[in-house]
């Protein structure tokens, strides 16, 4: 065993660990990947083909399935607008109260989701403290509307974005940045020349994993929306109304598409030929 950790796989995956000490660390991380997988995997066996072609006929689940994408989508983009300018200055400046700024970041993460949708139900809804007034004055409305979706999501989603992008331009050289305004760049010129483009895979992974935390949630979006239905709110509308075949055969459906974009946006993020033939 010693002499085949010297060669193959063994030598590229863990050339400074012992070899027992590799096979117990990847037999720890195999239990977990299979605490992951293995329900994913009963749940995608279990409906039949016909199930999941009467389920993706179903206009509801189509609807709602289509409703969370777009949604989603929103969210990414928005929170990257607002989120990548807050995660540079966290990145970039030391400044008294910047731990409770990033703690505030961080905060949706620990706030139980159904907590947080009566937070937002209270500000954004009927008569929330902006809910009431953007209806009167612009008749903008948060409740029963893709808007309303779109905000409970960047609630719980928005740390993602923030964080993955502040790692992203802790990553770019401070140096490049100085060489760069010494060349006669001014300070935006060397943000969008220099820092950003560098900085662009930390963002991009943070909107996917806003894009995908987005597309899965409930317990905000059914307490400040609740219609039109998001794909978790359909499937527990199905699970609870009709029976847990079809909510498995909708569930199904809403893995299977956004697993399938999560791995394509991945692919190109990661893929440096796919961006160089841009």
């Amino acid at each position: 065993m010693a002499n085949r950790a010297q060669h193959g796989w063994w030598r590229s995956a863990a050339p400074s660990h012992p070899t027992t000490v590799f096979l117990l660390l990847w037999l720890l991380g195999s239990l977990l990947l299979a605490f992951v997988l293995i329900p994913l995997l009963v749940l995608a066996g279990t409906p039949s083909l016909s199930g999941l072609i009467d389920a993706a006929r179903m206009p509801d689940v189509r609807d709602s399935i289509l409703l969370s994408l777009e949604a989603a989508c929103l969210s990414a983009i928005l929170t990257a607008l607002f989120g990548v300018p807050l995660a540079y200055v966290l990145a970039r400046t030391r400044f008294v109260g910047r731990g409770i700024i990033s703690a505030i970041v961080d905060l949706p993460l620990a706030v139980p989701h159904t907590v947080a949708g009566i937070a937002l139900l209270m500000v954004f809804g009927r008569q929330g403290i902006l809910g009431e007034p953007l209806q009167a004055l612009a008749g903008l409305k948060f409740w029963g509307t893709l808007a309303g979706v779109v905000v409970a999501m960047m609630f719980v989603s928005a740390p993602y974005t923030v964080n993955a992008a502040r790692v992203g331009f802790e990553g770019v050289d401070l140096q490049l940045e100085k060489i760069a305004r010494t060349l006669g760049l001014g300070p935006w010129r060397t943000f969008w020349k220099i820092t950003l483009p560098l900085a662009r895979r930390g963002i991009f992974t943070g909107m996917m994993l806003t894009f995908a935390r987005s597309i899965s949630e409930f317990g905000a979006v059914v307490i400040l929306v609740y219609y039109p239905k998001t794909a978790p709110v359909e499937i527990y509308e199905l699970f609870l109304r009709v029976n847990l075949q079809q909510a498995v055969a909708a569930a199904v459906l809403l893995l299977a598409v956004s697993l399938g974009l999560f791995v394509l946006l991945r692919f190109v993020a990661h893929n440096p030929d796919l961006r160089e033939s841009r």
